[in-house]
Protein backbone atom coordinates (compact mmCIF):
# COMPACT_ATOMS: atom_id res chain seq x y z
CA UNK A 1 0.00 0.00 0.00
CA UNK A 2 1.41 3.34 -0.92
CA UNK A 3 0.17 6.42 0.16
CA UNK A 4 -2.82 8.44 -1.91
CA UNK A 5 -0.35 11.65 -2.79
CA UNK A 6 1.57 8.72 -5.03
CA UNK A 7 -0.91 7.68 -7.34
CA UNK A 8 0.14 9.23 -11.00
CA UNK A 9 -3.99 10.41 -10.96
CA UNK A 10 -4.19 11.64 -7.26
CA UNK A 11 -5.87 14.34 -8.45
CA UNK A 12 -9.10 12.62 -9.85
CA UNK A 13 -11.90 13.32 -7.78
CA UNK A 14 -13.29 9.84 -8.24
CA UNK A 15 -10.18 7.96 -6.90
CA UNK A 16 -9.78 10.48 -3.86
CA UNK A 17 -13.08 9.80 -2.91
CA UNK A 18 -13.24 6.45 -3.25
CA UNK A 19 -9.89 6.33 -0.41
CA UNK A 20 -12.52 8.15 2.06
CA UNK A 21 -9.25 10.01 3.63
CA UNK A 22 -7.14 6.80 3.55
CA UNK A 23 -9.35 5.32 6.58
CA UNK A 24 -8.09 2.19 8.00
CA UNK A 25 -8.82 -1.14 5.68
CA UNK A 26 -8.27 1.51 2.36
CA UNK A 27 -5.69 0.22 0.07
CA UNK A 28 -3.93 2.20 -3.08
CA UNK A 29 -1.58 0.21 -5.85
CA UNK A 30 0.20 1.35 -8.89
CA UNK A 31 1.22 -0.08 -12.56
CA UNK A 32 2.72 2.37 -15.51
CA UNK A 33 0.08 4.89 -15.30
CA UNK A 34 -2.50 2.32 -13.78
CA UNK A 35 -3.77 3.35 -10.48
CA UNK A 36 -6.49 1.66 -8.08
CA UNK A 37 -7.87 2.34 -5.06
CA UNK A 38 -10.03 -0.23 -2.77
CA UNK A 39 -12.33 0.95 0.29
CA UNK A 40 -15.10 -0.85 1.97
CA UNK A 41 -18.63 0.41 2.56
CA UNK A 42 -18.41 3.64 0.23
CA UNK A 43 -22.23 4.13 -1.08
CA UNK A 44 -23.27 0.86 -0.08
CA UNK A 45 -20.59 -0.74 -1.86
CA UNK A 46 -16.96 -2.09 -1.41
CA UNK A 47 -15.92 0.00 -4.42
CA UNK A 48 -12.54 -0.29 -6.09
CA UNK A 49 -11.87 2.80 -8.16
CA UNK A 50 -9.46 2.45 -11.32
CA UNK A 51 -7.63 5.20 -13.63
CA UNK A 52 -5.29 4.26 -16.39
CA UNK A 53 -4.69 2.44 -19.94
CA UNK A 54 -6.48 -0.81 -20.73
CA UNK A 55 -3.57 -2.48 -20.60
CA UNK A 56 -1.62 -1.22 -17.34
CA UNK A 57 -5.10 -2.04 -15.33
CA UNK A 58 -5.40 -4.89 -16.03
CA UNK A 59 -1.70 -6.08 -15.70
CA UNK A 60 -2.70 -4.45 -12.07
CA UNK A 61 -6.24 -6.23 -11.60
CA UNK A 62 -3.91 -9.30 -12.59
CA UNK A 63 -1.62 -9.20 -9.44
CA UNK A 64 -3.88 -7.46 -7.05
CA UNK A 65 -7.03 -9.70 -7.81
CA UNK A 66 -6.74 -12.11 -5.04
CA UNK A 67 -6.40 -8.75 -2.62
CA UNK A 68 -10.06 -7.13 -4.48
CA UNK A 69 -12.55 -10.43 -4.77
CA UNK A 70 -15.72 -9.19 -3.70
CA UNK A 71 -15.25 -5.32 -4.55
CA UNK A 72 -17.03 -3.82 -7.29
CA UNK A 73 -14.70 -2.01 -9.94
CA UNK A 74 -16.18 1.10 -11.06
CA UNK A 75 -14.42 3.52 -13.46
CA UNK A 76 -14.61 5.60 -16.94
CA UNK A 77 -17.10 3.78 -19.12
CA UNK A 78 -14.51 3.44 -21.92
CA UNK A 79 -11.96 1.35 -19.59
CA UNK A 80 -14.32 -0.59 -17.84
CA UNK A 81 -15.97 -2.30 -20.32
CA UNK A 82 -12.63 -3.13 -22.29
CA UNK A 83 -11.22 -4.92 -19.05
CA UNK A 84 -11.38 -8.73 -19.01
CA UNK A 85 -12.38 -10.66 -16.18
CA UNK A 86 -15.22 -8.44 -15.19
CA UNK A 87 -19.25 -7.67 -16.47
CA UNK A 88 -20.66 -4.69 -16.39
CA UNK A 89 -24.16 -4.32 -13.89
CA UNK A 90 -24.50 -0.57 -14.40
CA UNK A 91 -24.06 2.69 -16.17
CA UNK A 92 -23.58 5.87 -13.88
CA UNK A 93 -23.16 9.72 -14.21
CA UNK A 94 -20.21 10.96 -12.27
CA UNK A 95 -21.17 14.66 -11.42
CA UNK A 96 -18.68 16.82 -9.59
CA UNK A 97 -17.79 20.71 -9.28
CA UNK A 98 -15.40 22.90 -7.45
CA UNK A 99 -17.43 25.99 -8.21
CA UNK A 100 -20.82 26.95 -7.08
CA UNK A 101 -22.46 28.65 -10.32
CA UNK A 102 -26.13 28.54 -8.80
CA UNK A 103 -28.14 31.67 -8.26
CA UNK A 104 -28.08 31.79 -4.57
CA UNK A 105 -31.92 32.20 -2.98
CA UNK A 106 -33.76 32.65 -0.11
CA UNK A 107 -34.67 29.41 1.63
CA UNK A 108 -35.56 27.39 4.74
CA UNK A 109 -33.33 24.78 4.40
CA UNK A 110 -31.13 24.12 7.04
CA UNK A 111 -29.31 21.26 8.79
CA UNK A 112 -31.63 18.21 10.54
CA UNK A 113 -31.17 17.75 14.11
CA UNK A 114 -30.55 13.40 14.85
CA UNK A 115 -34.17 13.96 16.98
CA UNK A 116 -35.36 14.78 13.65
CA UNK A 117 -34.12 11.62 11.68
CA UNK A 118 -37.29 9.80 12.23
CA UNK A 119 -39.07 11.95 10.09
CA UNK A 120 -36.24 11.56 7.13
CA UNK A 121 -36.30 7.76 7.34
CA UNK A 122 -40.24 8.08 6.97
CA UNK A 123 -40.37 10.31 4.19
CA UNK A 124 -37.73 8.07 2.64
CA UNK A 125 -39.83 4.65 2.81
CA UNK A 126 -42.60 6.54 1.65
CA UNK A 127 -40.97 8.34 -1.20
CA UNK A 128 -37.61 7.27 -2.30
CA UNK A 129 -37.42 3.61 -0.75
CA UNK A 130 -34.30 2.87 -2.85
CA UNK A 131 -32.14 5.65 -1.23
CA UNK A 132 -28.30 4.43 -0.95
CA UNK A 133 -28.32 6.91 2.01
CA UNK A 134 -30.59 6.45 5.34
CA UNK A 135 -30.11 8.00 8.71
CA UNK A 136 -27.86 5.70 10.96
CA UNK A 137 -25.87 4.08 7.70
CA UNK A 138 -22.24 4.19 8.51
CA UNK A 139 -20.81 6.97 6.28
CA UNK A 140 -24.24 9.25 6.26
CA UNK A 141 -23.11 11.96 8.38
CA UNK A 142 -25.69 15.05 8.28
CA UNK A 143 -29.12 15.21 6.70
CA UNK A 144 -30.15 18.64 5.34
CA UNK A 145 -34.12 19.33 5.12
CA UNK A 146 -36.82 21.84 4.12
CA UNK A 147 -40.56 22.33 6.45
CA UNK A 148 -43.39 23.49 5.03
CA UNK A 149 -44.88 26.73 6.99
CA UNK A 150 -47.09 24.16 9.44
CA UNK A 151 -43.37 21.69 10.05
CA UNK A 152 -44.06 18.94 7.85
CA UNK A 153 -41.04 17.59 5.93
CA UNK A 154 -41.24 18.30 2.57
CA UNK A 155 -37.56 17.35 1.06
CA UNK A 156 -34.17 15.88 1.95
CA UNK A 157 -30.64 15.29 0.85
CA UNK A 158 -27.77 14.22 2.94
CA UNK A 159 -23.83 14.64 3.23
CA UNK A 160 -22.83 10.85 2.93
CA UNK A 161 -19.67 9.54 2.27
CA UNK A 162 -17.36 12.82 2.27
CA UNK A 163 -13.88 12.24 1.77
CA UNK A 164 -11.69 14.79 3.53
CA UNK A 165 -10.67 15.87 -0.09
CA UNK A 166 -14.15 15.45 -1.74
CA UNK A 167 -17.89 16.05 0.12
CA UNK A 168 -20.66 13.40 -1.54
CA UNK A 169 -24.37 14.72 -2.23
CA UNK A 170 -26.61 11.09 -1.82
CA UNK A 171 -29.99 10.53 -0.79
CA UNK A 172 -31.61 13.99 -2.39
CA UNK A 173 -35.35 13.33 -2.37
CA UNK A 174 -38.67 15.22 -2.36
CA UNK A 175 -41.94 14.38 -0.24
CA UNK A 176 -44.35 13.04 -3.79
CA UNK A 177 -46.88 15.48 -3.48
CA UNK A 178 -44.25 18.35 -2.96
CA UNK A 179 -42.91 17.87 -6.16
CA UNK A 180 -42.49 20.62 -8.85
CA UNK A 181 -41.85 23.02 -6.66
CA UNK A 182 -37.95 23.72 -7.20
CA UNK A 183 -37.48 22.31 -3.35
CA UNK A 184 -34.74 19.32 -4.01
CA UNK A 185 -33.09 22.34 -6.18
CA UNK A 186 -32.89 24.66 -3.45
CA UNK A 187 -31.33 21.50 -0.88
CA UNK A 188 -29.13 20.87 -3.78
CA UNK A 189 -27.50 24.19 -3.68
CA UNK A 190 -27.20 24.51 0.43
CA UNK A 191 -26.01 21.25 0.90
CA UNK A 192 -23.43 22.09 -2.47
CA UNK A 193 -22.42 25.32 -1.06
CA UNK A 194 -22.16 23.77 2.58
CA UNK A 195 -19.71 21.10 1.59
CA UNK A 196 -17.33 23.14 -0.61
CA UNK A 197 -16.69 25.58 1.84
CA UNK A 198 -15.13 22.70 4.07
CA UNK A 199 -14.07 20.53 1.47
CA UNK A 200 -13.33 22.27 -1.27
CA UNK A 201 -14.85 19.84 -3.93
CA UNK A 202 -18.10 18.37 -4.17
CA UNK A 203 -19.60 15.00 -5.88
CA UNK A 204 -22.86 12.64 -6.44
CA UNK A 205 -23.86 9.84 -8.36
CA UNK A 206 -26.99 9.55 -10.65
CA UNK A 207 -28.63 7.62 -13.59
CA UNK A 208 -28.14 8.81 -16.81
CA UNK A 209 -32.11 8.60 -17.02
CA UNK A 210 -33.10 10.92 -14.48
CA UNK A 211 -33.06 13.63 -16.70
CA UNK A 212 -34.58 16.22 -14.35
CA UNK A 213 -31.79 15.70 -11.67
CA UNK A 214 -28.95 15.50 -13.80
CA UNK A 215 -30.39 18.92 -15.21
CA UNK A 216 -30.33 20.54 -11.90
CA UNK A 217 -26.86 19.82 -11.20
CA UNK A 218 -25.75 20.59 -14.15
CA UNK A 219 -27.17 24.55 -13.29
CA UNK A 220 -25.53 24.21 -9.93
CA UNK A 221 -22.11 23.84 -11.67
CA UNK A 222 -21.94 20.35 -11.79
CA UNK A 223 -20.31 18.25 -14.99
CA UNK A 224 -21.07 15.20 -16.04
CA UNK A 225 -18.60 12.21 -16.24
CA UNK A 226 -19.80 8.23 -17.67
CA UNK A 227 -18.43 5.56 -15.58
CA UNK A 228 -19.13 1.88 -15.36
CA UNK A 229 -19.33 -0.66 -12.52
CA UNK A 230 -18.80 -4.00 -12.93
CA UNK A 231 -17.96 -6.92 -11.06
CA UNK A 232 -15.51 -9.64 -11.31
CA UNK A 233 -16.72 -12.91 -13.72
Amino acid sequence: MIRLECIPSGDDPLLVWTAQGMRTGARVWTSGDAAAVACRNVSRRDRLALRGSVADVTELLGRIRPQVEGFFPIGDEPLIAALPGVEVVAHLGWMHTETFSGTPTATSAHWLAETEFPEVTALLRAHHPHSFARPGDSGVTRWAGIRDEDGALLAVAADAWSAPEVGFLAGVATRTDARGRGLAAQLCAFVTGELLAARGRVALLVEHENVAAVRTYDRLGYRMRRLAAARFT
